[in-house]
C-alpha cells in the first residue's frame, strides 16, 4: 500500500537503562540518538553483579494502536537460553510513548557465574509483538567493566 509505514516507523525503542533497584542509581543507559533497533552493546560496571535487584527500563513509541502488546525477554549465555519470561500488556494507545520496567532479583552468590564468564557472552533479547504480529527485537550484548 502506498504511504504505508514500516514496522520500525510504527513502533520504536527510544531508550534503555539499567538501575540498582534499591538505590535508584543508573548503572547504564543508552546514548541519546543511539540506534536501539539493532544489536546494542552495554558496558556495565561490574558492581551491578553485587546488586540485590536490577531494574531494566525500556521506553518505546507506538504510532498505531496495539490491541495486544506482548513482550518476550530471553537471556542467552553464548547463544544458549538460560532464562525466559513472557509479559502481556494488552492495549497501547496510538501515538503514545510508554515505559516498560522489569525488576530482576539476583541469584545467590553461590549460583552466580563469575563476571569473566559472563562478560561479552551474555545477551538479552527483548521481542515485542502485537498478538502474533512481530514488531521489533532489541538485542543487548552485555560487558562487565
Amino acid at each position: 500500500r502506498v504511504g504505508a509505514m514500516s514496522a520500525q516507523q510504527r513502533f520504536r525503542i527510544l531508550s534503555l537503562n539499567l538501575t540498582d533497584s534499591h538505590t535508584g542509581e543508573v548503572m547504564w543507559e543508552s546514548a541519546e540518538g543511539q540506534d536501539l533497533m539493532s544489536m546494542t552493546t552495554a558496558h556495565v560496571p561490574m558492581r551491578i553483579l553485587k546488586c540485590k535487584a536490577v531494574s531494566r527500563e525500556v521506553t518505546f513509541h507506538s504510532e498505531e494502536a496495539l490491541t495486544n502488546l506482548c513482550v518476550q525477554q530471553r537471556v542467552l549465555l553464548q547463544g544458549m537460553r538460560i532464562e525466559e519470561w513472557a509479559f502481556r500488556f494488552g492495549f497501547v494507545m496510538p501515538r503514545s510513548t510508554n515505559t516498560w520496567q522489569t525488576t530482576i532479583t539476583a541469584a545467590s552468590e553461590s549460583e552466580m557465574l563469575p563476571p569473566e564468564v559472563l562478560s561479552g557472552n551474555v545477551s538479552i533479547e527483548t521481542t515485542f509483538y502485537d498478538g502474533d504480529l512481530f514488531l521489533c527485537k532489541l538485542v543487548v550484548l552485555v560487558f562487565y567493566d
